[in-house]
């Protein structure tokens, strides 16, 4: 079913783009503060949302972590919470560490869909602004936006990115770049190393996506033109690596910011995949990441900002994989317990965790008769799971011996953990089909024996949870837009993206020659190196 697409000028009048809007945002928040004292003072509240220049109890060093669990719903954190109880057989009563700091809910349409796509759900954190599906860093008139992660930049904060994704995907994009659509990720990576009308903004990367940034003529390379953007990192003053042993080799004591850490050409390993010899953990990379910020602001009044994406829960979801979905989101627990602890010593740091929107539409319950339905699922299959249906796919496209029936029941057995699979699933998994075709069959055996049920292939039009830990953060119980968390983290470190949007803005022409590129790079992604897009 198509998207619901908007009336622009009803959508402009909702979303702050209609004639109405003649003030800043720094301008509208002076009004809402006096407004909202009165208020307070009149009627005694005591808890009273507002992106406003709140008076906060300590002016000591703050740190914004932002964390997102992309495409991340309620139902993947209930389907998480019930899988760890059953397979450490814990109480009925467990509680996750996401259910302690769980304080409300976020609202995900963007500007020109009410079902919101990574890029324009990231800017919405990013510049506290509604955009349209595909927009990296600007606003639904193209324009570059400044983010929340430039502004602190600016204003002397350290800053940081740590993703399981591509560093050039959608979400850490748009914290650090300012194109007209997610597939420039070419264009990005020149961005995120410093080739841009601000230069470096972020002191510390780390993830996957190395082949946007090693020239055309190198095995691996995303890219279409002979930019060696590793080199032209190395230029620019960052400390490059790439293995499991110089990643553990850092220290802050002998190495210093800026740090580009890209471990893959591609997305990193899904966790239920991941060889802890050759790639780190999400958890691992944000503790490391946690040490060089904390230690490059230790003689300063300022602090830094930080984002942490477990990208690649949504990308399990696309396929509608359970038992490679459940372990991204566990895998994320843990490091949300890690912050979770750095917030705790650390006065002055706050947590946030949202996703950007959820994706394939999980149930945890499937009817798979027409007689009454039971009410149960079943987590026993997903325990069986040893590897990604991506894996397992892959296997099967490049397995082409005159075994081959007989491998694809290995892969069953061996892979899934499935024995009682019938002739028609041999057969069907023996024809020539597309990696995508052999991906979502197998991830389907599984669903299907553990009863779970999926939606669609897609994103959907749900709220999402909203967490939070931390001083002031009682700001965000309840249910918000998704843009109020930009604005939050914007008045909580009192940043000024108006006046990063002015400066993006102040040489259109040379910028817009990057941000309007209509090379967009579809083509050599897609079809050099096999990846597919994973938020369409």
């Amino acid at each position: 079913m198509a998207n619901i697409r908007l009336d622009p000028e009803e959508t402009e009048r909702l979303l702050g783009f209609g004639p109405e809007r003649k003030k800043t945002r720094r301008e509208l928040c002076v009004v809402c503060s006096a407004a909202v004292a009165v208020i307070t003072v009149a009627i005694g509240l005591t808890a009273v949302w507002v992106s406003v220049s709140l008076a906060y109890a300590d002016s000591g060093k703050r740190n914004v972590i932002l964390m997102i669990s992309d495409g991340f719903g309620p139902a993947s954190e209930t389907f998480a919470r019930t899988y760890k109880q059953y397979i450490n057989k814990l109480e009925y009563n467990y509680v996750s560490p996401l259910d302690k700091i769980l304080v409300g809910s976020s609202r995900t349409r963007s500007s020109d869909s009410l079902v919101t796509d990574s890029a324009a759900g990231a800017t919405a954190f990013s510049c506290a602004i509604k955009t349209y599906n595909s927009a990296i860093g600007v606003n639904p008139k193209k324009v570059p936006c400044g983010t929340v992660l430039e502004s602190a930049k600016h204003f002397g904060l350290a800053t940081g990115l740590v993703v399981t994704s591509r560093i050039t995907d959608a979400t850490p994009a748009s914290f650090s770049a300012h194109v007209v659509h997610r597939e420039m990720e070419s264009d990005i990576a020149v961005q995120q190393i410093g080739d841009n009308p601000l230069g470096r903004q972020v002191d510390l990367i780390i993830g996957g996506g190395r082949c946007f940034f090693l020239p055309n003529h190198t095995e691996g390379s995303c890219r279409i033109d002979e930019r060696d953007l590793i080199k032209e990192s190395k230029k620019r003053e960052f400390k490059f690596f790439s293995t499991r042993q110089e990643f553990d080799d850092l220290e802050p004591a002998k190495d210093k910011l800026p740090l580009l850490g890209l471990f893959t050409l591609d997305h990193m390993s899904y966790e239920i995949d991941r060889d802890p010899i050759q790639e780190p953990s999400l958890k691992e990379m944000s503790e490391k990441a946690l040490k060089f910020l904390e230690s490059a602001t230790s003689n300063s009044d300022k602090g830094f900002f930080l984002v942490i994406e477990g990208s690649r829960i949504d990308m399990a979801a696309h396929v509608n994989d359970p038992a490679t979905h459940v372990h991204e989101i566990l895998a994320y627990h843990d490091t949300i317990s890690l912050v979770k602890k750095y917030v705790d010593e650390h006065p002055g740091t706050v947590m946030i965790s949202v996703s950007d929107h959820e994706t394939g539409g999980l149930s945890l319950a499937r009817q798979v008769s027409s007689e009454y339905p039971d009410y149960l699922w079943y987590p026993e299959p997903i325990t069986r799971v040893k590897n990604s249906s991506y894996i397992l796919s892959q296997a099967l496209v490049s397995y082409q011996n005159k075994d081959r029936k007989e491998y694809i029941k290995g892969i069953i057995r061996d892979g899934l953990g499935i024995e009682d699979f019938e002739d028609y699933d041999i057969s069907w998994l023996n024809e020539n089909r597309t990696q995508m075709e052999y991906e979502i069959f197998l991830a389907n055996m599984t669903s299907f024996r553990a009863q779970l049920g999926w939606a669609t292939h897609g994103h959907s039009a749900i709220d999402v949870n909203l967490y939070a830990h931390g001083q002031n953060t009682d700001i965000l119980r309840g249910n918000h837009e998704n843009t109020d968390i930009g604005d939050f983290i914007a008045e909580y470190l009192n940043l000024d993206l108006d006046f990063i949007t002015n400066k993006l803005n102040s040489n259109n022409d040379t910028f817009h020659q990057v941000t309007d590129s209509t090379h967009f790079h579809v083509d050599r992604l897609s079809h050099h190196h096999g990846f597919i897009s994973d938020d369409n």
